[in-house]
């Protein structure tokens, strides 16, 4: 049996650990456990200023936890204030439904008719990772535009792991689904509307799109929104009816919990993300209005129905020197005024368009291409790019700071781990993407809009 101020000790000791058991991690326990263990091993004293020592330290490690814990409360209270202050923000320019953090639903067409409206276009961009995630947000936090974050299928699967199993799919979909989960959790933070979204899905890909739906079916039964804003089915290889048979069957689902989708019409030339049009005939990469009314009739009918029309206007995915690319958005103009006398409408913009392939593309193509109702207009290989060409620069800039753990031009001891550290070359990454991505969005005209 312990003495009594062994016993004191103990339980002081234990009340300390209790103080902070919630707020501690798991190795500070462990070594409580050890030090009550060393407790027990000691002599007992039988003096009674042993005691009252012991008491007193048993007593002063409660008041300490005490104080500990009431300063992380503090901590953790400023944290919530923090997010709920960015979370209840509002904008002052776009409607008031739009929120920072993830769009879906009306707030997302409310979005979309305001970029119409406004003659500005949303980049969409491809991401691979968490670090192209943050930069895309950061992009849009510094230039004040919202942004779309896209995930393809290659992406998705790369987020899982290369060496996951992709049977069916498996690591495809849940490397989507990771992804799109990271972005909810910090969208807000950046205080900037985010559209999530996914890229192109051929025929053959259906089974992970069916994946994300169902994702967004289980996450809309819990939250009442999809997981995901948007998503991009690409038919455009299928015959016409065919694509729009089946972009019909999906948007019927899809509006049943305010999913919005994006179809495609004609072929975008170039390869991107195993997709290779490379050789396609030259006349499947213009659009014509009639095809894009067929679009518009059958997809207009379902209730709650919204969808985007990424129709081909010459777009070529790739990089390519200006002339290389023959864009005549004067298509997309000539498709609004054909919908608008079938339809009889007011609206100059019936539909909205995205634009895909832009890159070799000149400034005026593209300010033309806005002004015909583009709202979004992806950008990839430019930010993909210049995310490379950020570590790159702090690779040669720190070269002889790479060589080895340790020894660098200041002594042959000295280590190198601060420059090795994957979050330096990383962030360097980062913040060059984000520089080029804020051009871009000067570029689309998406700055200063919210």
């Amino acid at each position: 049996m312990p003495s009594k101020a062994c016993s004191v000790a103990l339980a002081g000791a234990g009340a300390y650990a209790a103080a902070t058991a919630f707020l501690a991690p798991a190795a500070p326990q462990v070594n409580q456990e050890l030090q009550v263990r060393h407790l027990r091993q000691q002599p007992a004293e039988s003096s009674s200023s042993s005691s009252t020592g012991v008491m007193a330290l048993g007593a002063a490690g409660v008041v300490v936890a005490s104080a500990q814990a009431a300063k992380r409360t503090v901590r953790r209270a400023q944290v919530v204030r923090q997010a709920t202050a960015v979370a209840e923000k509002t904008f002052t320019k776009i409607p008031a439904s739009v929120k920072p953090g993830v769009v879906t639903g009306q707030a997302l067409v409310d979005l979309l008719n305001y970029a119409k409206e406004n003659q500005f276009a949303i980049p969409g961009v491809n991401v691979v990772s968490s670090s192209s995630v943050n930069a895309c947000m950061e992009a849009a936090k510094k230039a004040g535009g919202p942004v779309m974050v896209t995930f393809s299928k290659g992406g998705g699967q790369f987020l899982a792991g290369k060496a996951a199993d992709n049977s069916d799919d498996a690591a495809s979909i849940a490397g989507t689904i990771a992804g799109a989960l990271h972005v909810r959790q910090v969208a807000k933070l950046y205080g900037v509307p985010v559209i999530l979204h996914t890229d192109h899905c051929q025929k053959a890909w259906l089974p992970w799109f069916d994946g994300l739906i169902e994702a967004s079916e289980e996450y809309f039964e819990k939250y009442g929104e999809p997981l995901f804003s948007s998503h991009m089915l690409d038919l455009s290889e299928e015959p016409l009816e065919e694509n729009i048979s089946i972009c019909k069957k999906y948007l019927e689902r899809m509006a049943k919990i305010n999913l919005l989708l994006e179809m495609e019409l004609g072929v975008t030339g170039g390869e991107e993300d195993g997709v290779d049009n490379t050789d396609v005939d030259s006349s499947r990469l213009y659009t014509q209005p009639e095809e894009v009314w067929q679009v518009y009739e059958a997809l207009a009918s379902i209730p709650n129905g919204n969808f985007t029309v990424a129709a081909a206007f010459g777009n070529v995915h790739g990089v390519y020197a200006p002339g290389n690319v023959s864009l005549k958005p004067v298509i997309l103009h000539n498709t609004q005024k054909y919908i608008k006398e079938k339809l009889g409408c007011d609206s100059d913009k019936p539909v909205s368009f995205v634009f895909h392939g832009g890159s070799g593309s000149s400034l005026e193509d593209i300010r033309y291409a806005i002004e015909a109702g583009v709202v979004k207009m992806n950008i990839d290989t430019d930010t993909q790019w210049a995310f490379w060409d950020g570590m790159n620069e702090y690779q040669k800039k720190n070269k002889d700071y790479l060589q080895a753990q340790i020894g660098n031009p200041e002594g042959a001891e000295k280590p190198n781990k601060k420059y090795y550290d994957p979050r330096m070359s990383l962030r360097s990454g980062e913040e060059s993407m984000a520089e080029r991505l804020v051009k871009c969005m000067e570029d689309l005209k998406c700055v200063d809009v919210l």
